[in-house]
C-alpha cells in the first residue's frame, strides 16, 4: 500500500491527470472523465478506488448516466501537485485561463489564512480630481489577513512583455488603492463583507493596504519604480510568509479609521 503513495507512483498518477487537463478548454475549471481514461486507476476495484480518490482534494467520484466518472478540479489539482510533488506551479498554471488564474491566487491566499474575494468593483464617489482617477474601478483579488490587505492585479503575461508595461500596470494598481482609501463607505463595506457580519473592525486598525502584481512568469525586477511588489505565482507562497519582514520595502497605504 505504501508503494501506491510513493513519489514515483504519485508522479505517474498526477502526470496522467495533467496530460488530460492540457487538452481541456482553459475556461473549464472542473472536468468529468471516464475512469478508463486514467490508466493508473484501472487496476483498482471500486472500494479501493473510492479510498484512493478520497485521499486527494482535487478529485472525486460521481455517478452520471448510470456509470461513475472521475471529476477533476483544476485549481485544487495544482494545489495538490505542489503539496505532494512540489511541481512547477508556473507550468501548471498554463492549463488555466485568466479567470482560473485569479481563482488559483485566491486559493493560495486561503491556504495562507487570508480571506479573499475576486473581481471587486466600486464607484469612485470621492472628490479626487487627478487625471489618473477614474469613475469606476475593478480589482482582481483582495485578500485580508489581520490588518494586512493585499490588493492584487493578476497578469498571465509572458517574458516578452516589457518591464515598462508591468511598471505602468503596477502604478495603476497603486491608483486603485488610493481611490479605495478615498471612498471610506466603500472600504468599510468591503472589509465587513470579507470578514463577516459585525466584525470588530477597530481591533484591526490601522489597516495596511498593499498593491501587488502577481504574474505567471518570474521577473528579474521584484519592485516597480514606485515600490509596488512584482511577484511571480511561483514566489507567492514565500512572499506571503515573508510579508511582515519585508513590508518596509513596499509601497503601502495606511487606513486609521473606518465608518
Amino acid at each position: 500500500m505504501s508503494e501506491l503513495y510513493s513519489y514515483s507512483s504519485l508522479s505517474r498518477f498526477f502526470s496522467e491527470i495533467y496530460n488530460i487537463l492540457r487538452k481541456v478548454d482553459k475556461q473549464i475549471t472542473e472536468t468529468w472523465v471516464e475512469i478508463s481514461q486514467i490508466t493508473f486507476l484501472n487496476k483498482f476495484k471500486q472500494p479501493n478506488l473510492i479510498d484512493f480518490v478520497g485521499k486527494f482534494e482535487f478529485i472525486s467520484l460521481k455517478k452520471g448516466n448510470y456509470i461513475y466518472y472521475i471529476v477533476i478540479n483544476k485549481i485544487l489539482f495544482i494545489i495538490d501537485c505542489i503539496k505532494y510533488l512540489n511541481s512547477d506551479i508556473k507550468r501548471l498554471s498554463e492549463i488555466l485561463d485568466y479567470s482560473g488564474f485569479e481563482t488559483l491566487i485566491k486559493e493560495i491566499l486561503s491556504k495562507n489564512n487570508y480571506r479573499a474575494i475576486t473581481n471587486f468593483r466600486f464607484s469612485n464617489n470621492s472628490k479626487l480630481k487627478a487625471e489618473d482617477f477614474q469613475k469606476r474601478y475593478e480589482i482582481d483579488i483582495i485578500g485580508i489577513y489581520f490588518k494586512y490587505i493585499l490588493v492584487i492585479d493578476a497578469k498571465q503575461w509572458k517574458r516578452r512583455d516589457t518591464y515598462g508595461l508591468l511598471n505602468k500596470a503596477a502604478n495603476k494598481q497603486y491608483q486603485r488603492i488610493l481611490a479605495l482609501k478615498a471612498n471610506p463607505v466603500v472600504f468599510t463595506k468591503l472589509i465587513t463583507d470579507i470578514l463577516g457580519e459585525n466584525p470588530n473592525l477597530k481591533k484591526y486598525l490601522p489597516f495596511i493596504l498593499i498593491p501587488i502584481m502577481v504574474t505567471l512568469e518570474d521577473n528579474s525586477n521584484k519592485l516597480n519604480d514606485n515600490q509596488v511588489p512584482l511577484v511571480s505565482i511561483y514566489e507567492l507562497n514565500a512572499f506571503l510568509d515573508e510579508l511582515p519582514f519585508n513590508l518596509q520595502f513596499f509601497k503601502t497605504i495606511q487606513i486609521d479609521r473606518v465608518i
